[in-house]
């Protein structure tokens, strides 16, 4: 089954081109750590969804990751809404603080393999709806 793609504003694509190429290095540390399948599912960096951009995002199981730094702190409520909105979408998020990843990146892997497992468990346990061509 193909992936559902989240609708987004196409204004965004520039700029997430632009984030991408200036990422922080809580970015570039998680980046290593999950990039290639290197967590059994793919990701990608700075993905835009609706009017905003995440910082990545896998498809196959609906997860977003966040790395709030500094600026996070003081934009509670427009996180909260963001978020909100995603997952609406049946989107999950999980989020490390900048810190976090600097500091103790091997509490942060074992957190992204459990909610990767159970995420995969779920969509597995999902019963698969039949196309219109295998209905009778």
């Amino acid at each position: 089954m193909k992936n559902p793609i989240i609708p987004y504003n196409s204004k965004l694509k520039p700029l997430a081109r632009q984030l991408r190429k200036n990422s922080t290095l809580s970015e570039i540390i998680l980046w290593k750590a999950i990039k290639q399948r290197a967590l059994g599912v793919q990701f990608h960096r700075q993905v835009p969804m609706l009017e905003y951009i995440v910082d990545f995002y896998c498809h196959e199981i609906k997860l977003v990751i966040e790395i709030d730094g500094v600026t996070h702190e003081y934009r509670f409520t427009e996180d909260s809404e963001r978020q909100q909105a995603i997952e609406k979408y049946g989107v999950s998020f999980v989020r490390f603080s900048d810190s976090e990843i600097k500091k103790n990146m091997f509490s942060v892997s074992l957190v992204l393999e459990e909610t990767i497992s159970n995420l995969l468990a779920k969509k597995k346990d999902t019963p698969k709806v039949p196309s219109r061509g295998q209905l009778k």
